[in-house]
């Protein structure tokens, strides 16, 4: 799993999160560090009004949590998501012989980058994280 940080970074740099069930995230409060959750409609579901997303903490009587707004919230997104988020671009994903994570990706255009992570999730978020910013640059 990526850390929080990594989540930050890639939530700043312009990475949306839309909700849905089997998304782990965070909460943001200092209480709460350390703590993951999983969207399931069983226990946690997203609701969608107009003034923003709220996550209901469905039939957790032991919690004086009932809901969370989106916003309080960090998507701590899954390799399976993460790769899916590179799309056309990803290329390759290998361990070197010193237990790193290489992720290579292409843009059109552009030569071949790789990105490197402690866990494969890492490698792929670093470099979703180079996609995000090099996509907010070409739109500014």
């Amino acid at each position: 799993m990526i850390s929080v940080d990594l989540a930050l970074l890639l939530r700043n740099a312009g990475l949306r999160w839309h909700p849905t069930s089997g998304d782990r995230f965070a909460v943001l409060q200092p209480e709460m560090d350390g703590e993951v959750f999983t969207i399931s409609e069983m226990t946690i579901e997203a609701h969608t009004f107009p003034t923003g997303t709220v996550l209901g903490f469905n039939g957790t009587t032991e919690w004086a949590l009932d809901s969370v707004a989106q916003d309080d919230a960090i998507w701590l997104p899954r390799e399976d998501q993460l790769r899916d988020l590179l799309g056309g671009t990803f290329r390759s994903l290998a361990r070197s012989t010193t237990g790193a994570y290489q992720v290579v990706v292409e843009r059109p255009g552009h030569f071949e980058e790789s990105f490197w992570g402690d866990t494969a999730e890492e490698a792929y978020a670093q470099a979703v994280l180079a996609l995000v910013h090099a996509a907010v640059e070409h739109t500014a």
